[in-house]
């Protein structure tokens, strides 16, 4: 998944998840670490990275 694809993917999940959305994508890495899908364990720790650098920049007051 391209780096773009990641962003993408951790707005869409900010978008429904908001203050939780860390903890909602790190329970889909973890079922799909569980299921033995490594790859896709992989790519939700980098849509958590990306996660938590969009919140980490989100202006004051705004909105998900």
């Amino acid at each position: 998944m391209d780096e773009i694809d990641i962003y993408r993917s951790a707005k869409l999940f900010i978008d429904q998840h908001g203050d939780q959305a860390t903890i909602q994508a790190a329970m889909q890495s973890d079922a799909l670490l569980a299921a033995g899908n490594v790859d896709g364990a992989a790519t939700w720790r980098k849509i958590i990275a990306a996660i938590e650098v969009m919140q980490a920049t989100e202006p004051e007051g705004s909105l998900h």
